[in-house]
């Protein structure tokens, strides 16, 4: 019987105990790592993390909507209101300038009692129409007819129709209403127009308030075909700003669109700077040609 020293025994039991070790230790850790995974993703878990990403999916592409979605510049009215009640700073809080909320006074000045008569306001927008239209309230219309006075002496000139685009100075002080000064007020603006368009612009010249404008309207006549236009493509940014409707940024913007293209195709194409919205736009065509 061959003799094992106590070293050789120690060191034989190392060599059982490391073969032991390569053999189980892997599956070992295997069955712990298979045992893990299964808790990891369980079929509750897997569920629950699909439906957070789909809420989060969700949330995201309705954040997204609301925050690339155009706002609008027209607001709702606080309560509901008379239109005949609003002040300016009113109809400036729902979105209008301060020149278009001066013409919308003008009007509710002689009274508005329903919405079609609020609609027919030319400075407010569609928009804005459709947004406060059922938020308005209106008293009874009154049974009788206001009559608006005339001094004495107007009252003996004759009563006649003028083209209001063609007229000299001397022919619209023929119009009951009109004197000296206001008819060169509305010649010195018919210049700066190019023309008129429509007779509610009679309300943007100095001093033609509601009443005056109630008192002269219906002898006047509107010939568009006289407007003399701008010519787009020839045209100087100098020459434009002077324009009612436009300042000098607008004109400067519209001039460099022009040389950036090498002249416009089309009116519509003055639409492409950012300062020249729908509204002023629609104000600005009847006065452009190319």
């Amino acid at each position: 019987m061959n003799y094992i020293s106590k070293r050789n025994r120690i060191a034989l039991v190392y060599v059982i105990l490391l073969t032991i070790g390569i053999a189980y230790v892997p599956r070992i850790i295997g069955l712990l790592d298979s045992e893990k995974s299964e808790v990891l993703v369980s079929d509750a878990e897997i569920s629950e993390i699909k439906s957070r990403i789909t809420k989060y999916k969700s949330s995201k592409k309705k954040y997204n909507k609301s925050f690339f979605e155009k706002k609008s510049r027209y607001s709702l009215p606080p309560a509901k209101f008379n239109p005949n009640n609003y002040l300016k700073t009113d109809w400036m809080n729902l979105g209008l300038s301060e020149k278009q909320a001066n013409v919308v006074l003008k009007f509710t000045a002689r009274g508005i009692y329903t919405n079609e008569e609020l609609q027919q306001v030319f400075v407010i927008p569609d928009e804005l129409f459709e947004l406060i239209k059922d938020s308005t309230f209106y008293t009874v219309k009154p049974s009788f007819d206001r009559k608006i006075e005339t001094p004495k002496k107007e009252q003996t000139k004759k009563i006649l129709s003028v083209e209001i685009n063609a007229a000299s100075a001397d022919e619209l002080m023929k119009v009951n209403g009109i004197g000296p000064a206001f008819a060169k007020w509305i010649i010195d603006y018919r210049t700066k127009l190019g023309g008129f368009n429509r007779k509610e612009q009679l309300m943007e010249v100095w001093k033609v308030d509601v009443e005056k404008y109630a008192l002269i309207e219906t002898f006047i006549n509107v010939d568009p075909s006289l407007i003399k236009p701008i010519k787009l493509n020839s045209v100087s940014a100098e020459e434009l700003k002077s324009h009612p409707y436009l300042n000098w940024n607008k004109a400067n913007s519209i001039i460099k669109i022009r040389d950036k293209k090498g002249g416009y195709k089309s009116i519509l194409e003055i639409k492409e700077s950012v300062l020249i919205d729908e509204e002023c736009f629609e104000n600005l065509k009847p006065y452009l040609s190319l």
